[in-house]
């Protein structure tokens, strides 16, 4: 019998990386010299390997096929994050909503990608994000859901499993309430 592992599913703008905001929206950035990573967010990520969890980056970069960002743009940022913050895997929808794509979140495609490629224990997994669309895509994926709540004025998710306002304290609530759904 294959043993599943339990997984922590990342955003990356605004729960990683600091997003560009513009009256309370929040905008991934589009050049490089833009891309910041929050504070303690490799001290984060190295806590939740310690504790047995894979690391993934689930994200939606829809400024690809806006035309805002080229490919390769994000192609070097994703580099930067996995020499840096050095998480498992990452996966990337770059559809627009009109694609009607199975992985652009809200839809929990990404997470699902995840689970087949690494043979994730869902149920015993959280998301991590930003945006009511990161947190709807783990209830439909069937992960335990924290919000990252950073007051844009956008609608706020539907009943979290849990609120905060940063990476590290996200990570603090899952190392202090380790618990597995039966």
């Amino acid at each position: 019998m294959v043993k599943l592992l339990k997984a922590v599913f990342l955003d990356r703008d605004g729960v990683i990386n600091r997003p560009i905001i513009k009256k309370g929206i929040s905008y991934a950035p589009t050049k490089l010299k833009d891309f910041r990573l929050f504070p303690k967010v490799k001290s984060s990520i190295k806590n939740l390997k310690k504790k047995g969890y894979k690391v993934f980056i689930v994200t939606n970069q829809p400024d690809v096929s806006r035309g805002k960002i080229k490919k390769e743009t994000v192609v070097k940022m994703h580099k930067y994050l996995l020499s840096k913050v050095k998480p498992d895997d990452i996966f990337v929808c770059y559809h627009d909503d009109h694609d009607y794509c199975a992985c652009r979140k809200p839809k929990p495609g990404l997470l699902l990608n995840a689970v087949k490629k690494w043979n994730i224990d869902i149920k015993n997994s959280y998301i991590i994000g930003d945006r009511w669309k990161d947190i709807q895509a783990g209830k439909d994926a069937g992960c335990k859901t924290i919000f990252i709540d950073l007051k844009y004025k956008e609608m706020k998710p539907k009943n979290p499993d849990f609120t905060t306002n940063s990476l590290f304290n996200a990570v603090h609530f899952i190392e202090k309430n380790n618990y597995v759904r039966n």
